[in-house]
Order: structure tokens, then C-alpha cells, then sequence
């Protein structure tokens, strides 16, 4: 697959001279979390996320708000919390000169442009001209359709899920994690305190046979607070 089969052709943006009041407005009519932003030619000038949204809510309540609680809060809550008295402009607080990704380009390009700058969404463009966005809601429904066009596995659900404990082997990590696979599809649940936990046990799964495709629903649990995290897939779900 390429971008051009996933990405969104009806893209939702703003004009860099519209208050960031209505950027808001229009993020939370449409629960979204970020929007591209042109000028009035059309133009991609910039992009707006609900991140920058976050310097101005903290001037409302002259306070800093733990890094933990922007992680849990869903599409486009910060954007309804900054100053609503505010007149500023979206091209105030923008990020200029977005990352883009070409439409020709392939998935694992926007993931690992996704992950390399730790963004949700890319601009596609054409020629450059934008025609399109894909983000992280993208990229799973397109993983979700890949795996259901999947050839079945030979091998038993039940023995797949044996042989994946088995690659856990005597790993400390793993009485806390619990694996189900159902036609093909190991889906992993369970808590864990290190990130190396969580690629260890993903890297194993994929590895065994049988193994179409992998979930990953390990909860990270921080050993000092005692406050735990989704993964980032279910985070990233959790945000679309």
C-alpha cells in the first residue's frame, strides 16, 4: 500500500490569518486533534495542534499541567482550555514548515516519519500541492485491511499462543503478560515497567509462526508513582 490508497482526500483546514479561537472550534466540532494550515491561496503554510494550544492554556490558569495529563486527555481537549478572550492568530502559534510525505510514498515512510518526529499526522503532497493527510487512524485501518486480506494460518489458535509464551520463555516479564490469538492475530495484554519489556514481547510474537499480526495493549506502569500508561496503540486509537 501507498499513502495515495489510505490517506483522507477531504482535508479539514484553516486559514493562518483565522483566530486560533476558531481553530479550536473547528478541532473540537470535527474531534480532531490537529489541523494543516494554508493561505489564502490555498497554500500549506504550517500546521496546529492541540500541543500548541497548551502554552496558551497555561497562561488561563497560570499554572503548568503535568506532562502524564496531556498524554491521557483525548482529540482535542486542550484546544477548548486556552484563553477564550483571545485574538491571537493561528500563524502566532503554528508550527511552520511541517513535515509532508510525498503521495507516492509508502506506509513504512509516514511511520517512520511519524515516529522519528513524534507526530500524529502528515500532509500528502502532490507536485507540491497538498491533496491529502494521513495519520496514525490511517495507518491502522489500513493495518486492520491487510490483516483480514491475510492468507489463514495453518496452524491452531490455541498452539500459536502456546508457542509465543514459549518464546517468552523465563523472561522475569512474563507472568505479567497474558496472550490471545485468535485467527492469527496475538493480541498481548498485560503491565509492564520497562519499554524494553514491550519490544522484547512484540518482537517475540511476531517472530513465531502463525503470527499475522500483533496488538499491542501492554500497559506501562511507572515503578516510582504507580501511575500507568496505554500503549501507544491504544493511545493513538484513543485520540481518533
Amino acid at each position: 500500500m501507498l499513502v495515495r490508497d489510505v490517506m483522507t482526500k477531504k482535508v479539514i483546514s484553516i486559514v493562518a490569518d483565522d483566530s486560533i479561537l476558531k481553530a479550536a472550534e473547528i478541532m473540537l466540532q470535527n474531534d480532531i486533534s490537529g489541523l494543516p494550515v494554508v493561505d489564502r491561496d490555498g497554500n500549506l503554510v504550517g500546521i496546529i495542534t492541540e500541543r500548541d494550544f497548551l502554552p496558551l492554556a497555561e497562561m488561563g490558569t497560570k499554572r503548568r499541567r503535568p506532562r502524564w495529563l496531556e498524554f491521557g486527555i483525548g482529540p482535542g481537549r486542550f484546544a477548548g482550555n486556552f484563553v477564550p478572550g483571545s485574538s491571537r492568530k493561528v500563524r502566532e502559534v503554528m508550527t511552520v514548515t511541517p513535515h509532508t510525505i510525498a503521495e507516492s510514498g509508502t506506509l513504512e515512510n509516514a511511520v517512520d516519519l511519524m515516529e522519528r518526529h513524534r507526530i500524529k499526522r502528515l500532509p500528502v503532497i502532490r507536485d507540491g500541492e497538498m491533496v491529502g493527510i494521513i495519520s496514525r487512524a490511517n495507518l491502522v485501518r489500513a493495518l486492520v485491511s491487510l490483516a483480514r486480506s491475510a492468507p489463514p494460518s495453518t496452524l491452531n489458535d490455541l498452539a500459536v499462543q502456546d508457542n509465543i509464551m514459549s518464546a517468552f520463555g523465563t523472561q522475569p516479564w512474563a507472568k505479567r503478560i497474558h496472550v490471545i490469538v485468535n485467527n492469527g492475530v496475538a493480541e498481548l495484554w498485560g503491565t509492564i515497567i520497562d519499554e524494553n519489556e514491550r519490544v522484547s514481547c512484540i518482537d517475540a510474537a511476531e517472530k513465531t509462526v502463525g503470527v499475522r499480526q500483533v496488538r499491542d495493549h501492554l500497559v506501562w506502569v511507572n515503578p516510582a508513582s504507580g501511575m500507568s500508561f496505554p500503549s501507544p496503540e491504544d493511545a493513538a486509537e484513543a485520540l481518533y
